[in-house]
């Protein structure tokens, strides 16, 4: 036992902690705020903790638990909404009120329910670390796996089936010539990524149902995404829909260092919410992380360790995880006043020196991997990034795109257009594009690739026309380029425009997203044809099938292929009798010659 020499902010130094390590959770003061030694220096202890460090004063005590800050995982961790230290806030509101008291804690997994647990595993298997021994039905929708606890390996001698709570004893496996009792609840510190066998390349999207994100800029299962932009150009929002729409069999929500109402607004909605696949209520597959800008500094830091290590978990058990963590700038933040506190010297703009490290790590516990039970699982990570001032040159952001294989550049003037998702075209990226197109030409169609990167070519013309148009205006431009024009305004307002809030449009399967393109790609070659033969580019505008075409966002799935063809036909038809009316006059001056 030591005790508090000196205090600031959240930042506490013990005194008489020989024979403490580093990342041990503490108890600190006679509140037993929960820390974490984050710097030894002969027999003191720089501690940071979790709580709010007002009224605790030098001499209180200071108890090191001798264990690394971790998580328990079992079954009941789905549909649970949880602080950055992984404290249940359902619990803690019935214990202190809507404002968490110090010093308050509670157990993050009910220990009184009992779940049936089906064994897989026969007495005399012999089992290793990570193996399945056997499953419980956590909610409809997903089965929870147990596994054998890290560094057990042996034979199994008992295993029983039945009614348990997560600290009762399933089975008893001989290692090393002990038993274990290995239970259906186990702990993983938060801080160290769990073990897998092999990673795998990614050859698969996460589907997420947002046009312009599927179709031009995708990421695989197990990747990750960036998604930085400046204050009210939809981060969160365009977070929030992911988390919602994303075909991922996980959904880990990390809300770090975000406004209160924001994540009010995720609290409130997610449990209400039915997931889009399975028609069930999407928390049955969801973990939610609140850390809200009000509460202690330092948690934060914590909170995105925790969430992936829970999605690294769910991994191991063979599903594919999305991580969404909002926003890896408050995280940095908050490392940034911790590195100040212990007076480190400043890298730039303040930041730690170890900013970059500390984020490569946490994206590299990313990908597709032969998990150590031998079932293959991902996890996908995404991060909004919070820029100053929208200015992507500053380091979280730099850091952040070294590491991240897609960049969302959300657009201040698009948000402010009404343009959403603020995504914009020509700055964002996808490093998967390659390895992708098998997947595309197998589950979606063979034309996919090829009318996706037509349609991006259409959107990098029609940009460069826009500039021409601010100097010598749109009349001047031959009918072949104002057509271009016309195809990119039907591209950006009719496919990659998408309103989250629309029951409809929120969501586009992929083959609806390749009938849409499909159909704009028919649109622009009839055009581009009709207007060799002389329409002039000005019927091509007002022709009657735009605003069809503008009305297939709004078709529901079902119907969306037999919109599609009529569509088409109609396309088909109309410009033909463009075509026709503007052969007429010819062939009857050549008929009075």
């Amino acid at each position: 036992m030591g005790s508090i020499s000196r205090i600031s902010g959240p930042l506490v130094i013990a005194k008489d902690m020989l024979g403490s390590r580093m990342y041990d959770v503490v108890k600190v003061g006679r509140s037993e705020l929960v820390g974490e030694i984050i710097q030894l220096k002969g027999e003191n202890a720089i501690i940071q903790v979790y709580e709010d460090t007002t009224g605790i004063r030098p001499g209180e005590p200071v108890v090191s638990t001798a264990a690394q800050l971790s998580v328990e995982l079992g079954p009941g961790i789905l549909t649970k909404i949880y602080d950055g230290i992984q404290r249940p806030l359902e619990e803690l509101i019935r214990k202190s009120g809507s404002f968490i008291g110090k010093g308050i804690s509670a157990t993050p997994l009910d220990r009184r329910k009992k779940w049936i647990f089906n064994p897989t595993a026969k007495k005399g298997e012999h089992v290793s670390e990570g193996a399945i021994l056997g499953y419980v039905q956590e909610t409809e929708i997903i089965k929870h796996y147990i596994m054998v606890p890290s560094g057990v390996d042996g034979k199994i001698k008992e295993i029983k089936k039945g009614s348990f709570t997560i600290i009762d004893t399933v089975a008893r496996i001989e290692h090393k010539g002990k038993e274990i009792e290995v239970q259906m609840m186990q702990k993983r510190p938060v801080r160290s990524p769990a073990k897998f066998r092999r990673k795998f390349a990614s050859d698969e999207p996460l589907v997420t149902g947002q046009r312009v994100v599927d179709t031009f800029f995708p990421v695989a299962k197990g990747g990750t995404a960036a998604v930085p932009g400046p204050f009210g150009s939809g981060k969160t929002v365009l977070q929030q829909s992911l988390a919602k729409w994303s075909n991922a069999d996980i959904v880990i929500y990390v809300g770090c260092g975000e406004r209160g109402n924001e994540m009010t607004d995720v609290l409130t909605e997610f449990p209400e919410l039915k997931d889009p696949y399975t028609g069930k209520p999407l928390m049955q597959r969801t973990v939610l992380i609140a850390n809200t800008s009000n509460m202690p500094v330092a948690a934060r830091e914590a909170s995105i360790y925790t969430g992936i290590t829970i999605a690294e978990y769910f991994r191991d058990m063979g599903y594919g995880v999305a991580v969404m963590a909002d926003s890896t700038s408050r995280w940095a933040e908050a490392m940034r006043e911790i590195s100040a506190r212990l007076e480190e010297m400043p890298g730039e703009e303040g930041y730690p020196a170890y900013l970059p490290k500390r984020l490569a790590e946490y994206y590299e516990r990313s990908g597709r991997v032969e998990a150590l039970s031998g079932k293959t699982g991902s996890v996908t990570l995404i991060g909004a990034v919070s820029p100053t001032g929208g200015d992507i040159s500053e380091p979280v952001t730099q850091g952040t795109l070294r590491v991240a294989k897609v960049f969302w550049a959300l657009d201040a003037s698009l948000a402010g257009a009404r343009h959403f998702p603020s995504i914009n075209w020509l700055n964002s990226y996808s490093l998967y594009h390659e390895a992708l197109k098998g997947w595309y030409v197998k589950n979606v169609n063979e034309n996919f690739v090829e009318d996706r990167a037509r349609a991006m070519k259409l959107l990098q013309r029609e940009a460069e026309l826009k500039d021409i148009v601010q100097l010598v205006g749109e009349d001047a431009l031959p009918d072949s380029e104002r057509v271009l024009l016309t195809i990119g305004r039907m591209l950006r307002e009719d496919f990659l425009r998408q309103s989250a809030f629309d029951e409809i449009d929120a969501f586009s399967s992929m083959k609806k997203q390749s009938l849409m393109l499909r159909t704009i790609m028919h649109f622009a070659d009839a055009a581009t044809e009709a207007v060799l033969k002389g329409v002039p580019s000005d019927n091509i505008s007002s022709m009657k099938v735009k605003a069809e075409i503008s009305r297939m966002k709004g078709v529901e799935e079902k119907e969306i292929e037999s919109v599609a063809k009529r569509i088409n036909d109609s396309i088909d038809r109309e410009t033909a009798e463009l075509v026709k009316a503007e052969e007429a006059p010819i062939e009857a001056k050549q008929g009075k010659k």
